[in-house]
């Protein structure tokens, strides 16, 4: 596995439970729906601050790089 393009989290079981039961409802995997809830509080907080979703994408990646 390239460790560039994929990371490892660990997250309580009550928490991983939740989340495979969140993506059996839309026929998803952990990732998959992980991305989904990422991508949805993104939105959220772009259209909260008034930005530009992908304004806030390079905000926090700049954050997470510097």
């Amino acid at each position: 596995m390239d460790p560039n393009r994929w990371k490892s989290v660990a997250v309580r079981v009550a928490d991983y439970n939740l989340l495979k039961g969140l993506g059996k409802l839309k026929h998803r995997a952990p990732a998959s729906q992980i991305a989904k809830l990422v991508d949805d509080y993104i939105k959220y907080l772009a259209k909260k601050e008034g930005l530009k979703v992908e304004d806030l994408k390079k905000k926090l990646m700049a954050t997470q790089n510097g």
